[in-house]
């Protein structure tokens, strides 16, 4: 029986009895993953790469003048003797809390609220989410102008019939921190509130109105269904607000620096200080890996325990 040869330019050559197509032919699955080499690229040079070398140099003296030398862990045993780290974390523990409450349980009652097709209700989203719209640096400037010892804030005060000298907000150290951290709450609050007007498109109207006919009341309709429906959502903006809460840093270094007496520094603000203002960069890099520890222990932690709980159902 005569064999069959194929000429040589055709689309299948014959190797031990089998066929096969050229490589050729298949290069139009890697276009794919072409597109992606870039942005990879450019996030390992950009994000990834600095992580690192962030983390190598925590454990140097750079001050970016002379040749750094390893000096192990020199900066951390430094760290946790400093008492403006403990004052540091501590604060940012404060923004922490109220991130995690106040707008939270405010963003959604405006979201219950604002779901319902109620007269103005555009108006009113608009109005609640605008802060999240203008710049850190403006709110931290318009505050910090509301709060003088003869600002809108005192002046309001005084109307309503406060008497003797005025309350320095940005100067006391015991209001400080939290008079920082109220503007950075009206900022949250409109963004928490979309986030879950978005969640609250997604609830099954019909079984809201199925247990409202079974006699269920409004409260436990909403604890008993629309609660655990919003639960995804919820998480998302949790950790969004975890991560927002460990690295302030925009309002405070506007608004006061970290003073009075180091009394509203926060991490990213001492970081800040001390890599840039005192040129002690190993410094500096020690204090943004730990801030980066606590933000992954935190966020980590959540997660893991709603997964779990999202495994039980």
């Amino acid at each position: 029986m005569a064999q069959t040869t194929l000429p040589a330019g055709s689309a299948k050559t014959e190797v031990s009895g089998t066929t096969r197509k050229p490589f050729w032919r298949d290069v139009h699955r890697l276009t794919p993953y072409l597109f992606l080499v870039l942005p990879i690229s450019l996030y390992v040079v950009w994000v990834i790469g600095p992580m690192f070398y962030s983390v190598w140099m925590s454990f140097t003296n750079a001050d970016g003048i002379s040749r750094q030398e390893f000096i192990g862990l020199d900066n951390y045993r430094r760290l946790f003797d400093d008492d403006i780290f403990w004052t540091s974390f501590f604060n940012n523990i404060r923004w922490l809390v109220a991130f995690i409450t106040i707008p939270i349980a405010a963003g959604l009652g405006l979201a219950l609220i604002l779901n319902n097709d109620l007269p103005g209700t555009r108006f009113f989203k608009a109005g609640f989410f605008s802060p999240m719209v203008v710049s850190s640096v403006v709110i931290g400037l318009v505050w910090s102008w509301m709060y003088q010892p003869y600002g809108m804030i005192n002046e309001l005060l005084s109307r309503l019939g406060r008497e003797g000298m005025p309350i320095g907000f940005l100067a006391d150290p015991d209001l400080v921190t939290w008079s920082i951290i109220g503007p950075a709450l009206w900022r949250q609050v409109g963004y928490v509130m979309l986030l879950y007007l978005a969640g609250l498109k997604n609830v099954d109207r019909t079984l809201v109105e199925a247990a409202r006919v079974d006699g269920a009341s409004s409260f436990r309709s909403f604890r008993d269904i629309v609660l655990p429906m919003l639960q995804p959502v919820t998480v998302i903006i949790v950790v969004i607000s975890i991560i927002d809460a460990l690295r302030s840093f925009d309002l405070v270094n506007i608004m006061t620096r970290g003073g009075p007496y180091n009394q509203s520094n926060v991490l990213a603000q001492m970081m800040y200080l001390e890599a840039f203002n005192n040129y002690n960069m190993g410094y500096g890099a020690a204090i943004a890996t730990v801030l980066a520890l606590i933000s992954i222990v935190f966020i980590f932690t959540y997660l893991r325990r709603m997964l779990r709980v999202e495994m039980e159902y």
